[in-house]
């Protein structure tokens, strides 16, 4: 497992973030309405040793194809020149594949809600930036945050079919991963969403 205190910036479950305005009774509820409950927890968890030796292959796979999208990769290029920040797509990196194991451990808990809304105000102008110093753009568009699922969670597929697990044990995983994507990033848009409209 990686060491998460070498992450630069990864400060789930420490005193550096916020509480969530999210209850976790909020959150139960958004479980609910996507059909959440302990058979996905099961089959996210049995996903993390398929995609712990894997996490830099699906990160190519990603970081693939934001690069290959100009408007995707805007969220990650200098705001004088308009060029890609390697060193910001770098630092993010680190903490976009400890956030692939966070997903895959499904631990539900006070401290992951609190993280979830930390890493909604970094892709919103309220902290954008800051964690990495980044001279990039102000805000990561909110259109692009859901509509990202689609390309995160069809191209993890074949990942979770890379180690002779059955067709039905796939299918799960791979929805399970779909529901929490959609609830994380229910989470993350928080901070876009008018106050008293979450």
């Amino acid at each position: 497992m990686k060491e998460t205190h070498a992450i630069p910036g990864y400060t789930f479950g420490t005193g550096a973030i916020a509480r969530s305005p999210v209850t976790l009774g909020d959150f139960e509820l958004m479980k609910k309405s996507i059909l959440f409950d302990d058979e996905d927890v099961k089959y996210l968890r049995l996903s993390r040793g398929i995609v712990a030796d894997q996490v830099e292959a699906i990160l190519d796979v990603w970081y693939g194809f934001v690069g290959s999208q100009p408007h995707l990769l805007a969220s990650f290029t200098g705001r004088a020149d308009g060029k890609p920040l390697g060193d910001y797509l770098g630092a993010v990196r680190k903490r976009f594949g400890q956030w692939i194991l966070d997903t895959a451990a499904a631990e539900y808990d006070q401290r992951w809600l609190d993280y979830q809304h930390e890493i909604g105000l970094r892709h919103h102008r309220a902290k954008k930036n800051r964690t990495d110093g980044a001279a990039s753009t102000a805000i990561v568009p909110f259109r692009d945050l859901f509509a990202l699922i689609y390309p995160v969670t069809f191209t993890l597929r074949p990942f979770l079919a890379s180690k002779g697990h059955t067709a039905d044990e796939v299918e799960k995983m791979y929805a399970a991963w779909l529901k929490s994507c959609l609830l994380q990033m229910t989470l993350w848009t928080y901070p876009y969403v008018k106050d008293g409209d979450f």
